[in-house]
């Protein structure tokens, strides 16, 4: 290939030099290579390409000739910049960046090349990431609050929890299908042997979800978050006599309170009716063995994924009873009636709604989990059940007791102190293991 004879002109206007002119260089394209290189993320924030910088200057043996040749150090001296930039230095001026230009390698990709000195921009969530999680939080309590008064009203009106139940996982079923369909996120496969592990999962999701409506449908929404409230005593009961875990004195401790707070609430309860405290007690066994499965069931597939499968799942678990309880009833009078009271498109847009709302802070409270601390995420659900009890108050306008309101204000801190503890175990556990992985 022939060499490359043009002459270079670089206008610099800067301590008098009008113009610089480089004389004509002979050079073979073969001299200069101009190769892709990467660098790892957080080592270089600039440019991902860069030429080659050719060796230092050095005598190299021709065997062939027995001669010796020289090599240049750099490529501004083998273009015959540095004379150029040496001048420069001396009248305080800074060498010349690398340009950032745009080339082509062998394979027709593009390059970019830079000299590394402009950063990427940070995102808003980068800069902010405080601002972001309180979002989270705010999100996640606002559609749980919005949830529980929405639904508390059609059950007002529309008193069939199990049909309402199969509605909230078929609107969020409906989602994730739509989700998946534009990519947002991109469908997980999934085989039969997980299918197999998420089925237990979903099986006491759905009992779970259903028993906590039918409680929802019979008492207050305040007396039943005070029963759920115990789920605590529960998981820490299943993990020491069923997993065979050891739970420490210092947590069943913690759990005194919880115990004796929720009693003393349900024996003034002005809504008290056994279907709706044994339902919220099935439910908080359910959730509790749900946590037991989902443990042996855990897989790489991201938390997003996993929820629309279970919610699939559950779906179908959902609907004979609903079929078979409520059916009959529900086609003789149950939608005449719901719809005589407050309207067909009423109706329908509220059990959209409350589906919707399951769904989204269910999805929001594990998106909002996954950017805190154990301990954070303890004391964040603990005032989520605290604003639910008292928004529902105020909203309802529930009477209750003195001694009601003591023994829920009495449970609530029981678990608080239940969750923290357990929360600073939690996080020892983990500390722990990373000193145990990083020594060895």
């Amino acid at each position: 290939m022939a060499s490359v004879t043009n002459p270079v002109q670089s206008p610099v206007r800067a301590s008098g030099f009008s113009s610089v002119y480089l004389a004509p260089i002979r050079v073979s394209p073969s001299a200069v290579a101009l190769k892709s290189r990467s660098v790892a993320s957080g080592a270089l924030s600039g440019a991902c390409l860069a030429f080659s910088p050719l060796p230092e200057k050095v005598k190299a043996y021709n065997k062939s000739k027995g001669t010796s040749v020289e090599a240049f150090s750099s490529a501004d001296n083998f273009l015959g910049f540095s004379a150029l930039n040496q001048r420069l230095r001396r009248r305080g001026l800074a060498e010349f960046p690398l340009a950032a230009a745009a080339a082509a390698d062998a394979d027709g990709r593009e390059i970019e090349v830079s000299d590394g000195s402009t950063k990427p921009s940070k995102s808003f969530a980068e800069k902010f990431p405080w601002l972001v999680t309180g979002f989270f939080f705010f999100m996640w309590y606002f559609l749980n609050v919005i949830f529980n008064i929405l639904n508390k009203k059609v059950y007002n009106y529309f008193p069939y929890p199990y049909f309402v139940s199969l509605i909230h996982l078929l609107v969020g079923v409906a989602y994730c299908l739509v989700s998946w369909a534009v990519g947002l996120p991109k469908r997980a496969p999934i085989n039969k042997e997980l299918l197999l592990l998420l089925t237990p999962v979903a099986f006491c999701h759905a009992l779970g979800h259903v028993m906590s409506n039918v409680s929802f449908a019979a008492v207050a929404v305040s007396f039943t978050h005070t029963i759920k409230a115990l789920e605590p005593f529960f998981n820490a009961a299943a993990s020491q006599f069923v997993l065979g875990h050891q739970i420490p004195l210092s947590l069943w401790l913690s759990l005194a309170p919880v115990v004796i707070g929720v009693s003393m609430a349900s024996l003034t309860e002005l809504s008290f009716n056994w279907t709706g405290f044994i339902s919220a007690m099935i439910s908080n066994i359910a959730f509790t063995y749900r946590s037991i499965y989902s443990k042996k069931a855990m897989t790489g597939m991201d938390s997003t994924n996993v929820y629309a499968y279970i919610s699939i799942i559950a779906l179908l678990f959902c609907i004979p009873p609903a079929v078979i309880i409520e059916g009959p009833h529900l086609l003789q009078c149950g939608f005449k009636d719901a719809i005589a009271k407050v309207g067909l498109y009423k109706f329908l847009s509220d059990l959209f709604w409350i589906g919707m709302f399951y769904h989204l802070y269910n999805q929001l409270a594990t998106n909002t989990l996954e950017r805190v601390a154990p301990l954070t995420h303890a004391v964040g659900n603990v005032l989520k059940r605290v604003f639910v009890i008292g928004f529902s108050i105020v909203v309802f306008g529930n009477k209750i007791s003195t001694q009601t309101g003591i023994g829920t204000a009495i449970a609530i801190a029981g678990v608080a102190l239940y969750s923290l503890i357990k929360a600073n175990m939690e996080e020892q556990k983990r500390k722990a293991a990373a000193a145990s992985s990083a020594s060895s």
